[in-house]
């Protein structure tokens, strides 16, 4: 048995041809690219638009960590947690 034939706390990846891990490790992606990769990929079978939305606030973090950050950043930021039910 290998790690990629488990999986803890569901089995949303493990049906999967290509698991977010394997092919961001494969691919040499970073942090930000991954989560926001794992993010698209489960968000039908663990918590729907949520994930999506988290997917999107990691695609901003890699926006702030790559390029310059603007006033039209700040505001897509607000409407995402905003959309999520978070507080500012």
């Amino acid at each position: 048995m290998k790690a990629y034939d488990k999986q803890v706390g569901g089995g949303h990846y493990k049906k999967m041809k290509i698991q977010p891990m394997q092919y961001s490790m494969a691919n040499e992606l970073d942090a930000c690219q991954h989560t926001a990769i794992k993010y698209i990929t489960r968000h039908w079978d663990k918590a729907g638009k949520k994930d999506l939305y988290k997917s999107l606030h990691t695609v901003l973090l890699l926006i702030e960590e790559k390029y310059a950050w603007t006033d039209k950043d700040s505001a897509i930021l607000e409407a995402v947690m905003g959309a999520m039910g978070e507080e500012k």
